[in-house]
């Protein structure tokens, strides 16, 4: 059964959202999306700069399965882009709540999130 960070809020589209100082947040997907898409070979994200809207496509991550679009969790501008998992998408299955991070963002508002128990108990992860 998949890890469920209990200390993050969840998107419905699988994305989590880690609220940092301020109004910055950190944004990566589950241990449940990375499970059900297998080995990420590549990812593309946002550029640092772009506006990014909650519930609108932002990017998209393959796998050798398939090919997912990113949905954004939160609307703001993206601060900050993780290059180590552009340079390695394998960092996204190995470590999806830290050194797999996907982008930040400077949020000026939250689209629904789910809480951690929440998450786990509709899509089957373990916290």
């Amino acid at each position: 059964m998949a890890q469920v960070a209990p200390e993050l809020q969840y998107s419905e589209e699988h994305e989590w959202v880690a609220n940092e100082a301020g109004n910055l947040v950190s944004i990566g997907i589950s241990a449940v999306a990375t499970d059900a898409l297998g080995d990420i070979v590549y990812v593309d994200l946002p550029e640092v700069g772009t506006a990014v809207t909650a519930g609108e496509t932002c990017g998209e991550v393959e796998s050798t399965k398939s090919v997912s679009d990113l949905y954004s969790p939160v609307t703001g501008e993206v601060t900050e882009v993780n290059t180590a998992v552009v340079e390695d998408p394998a960092l996204i299955n190995s470590d999806p709540y830290g050194a797999g991070w996907l982008f930040k963002v400077a949020a000026e508002s939250h689209g629904p999130l789910l809480s951690a128990v929440d998450y786990a108990a509709k899509n089957g992860g373990e916290l």
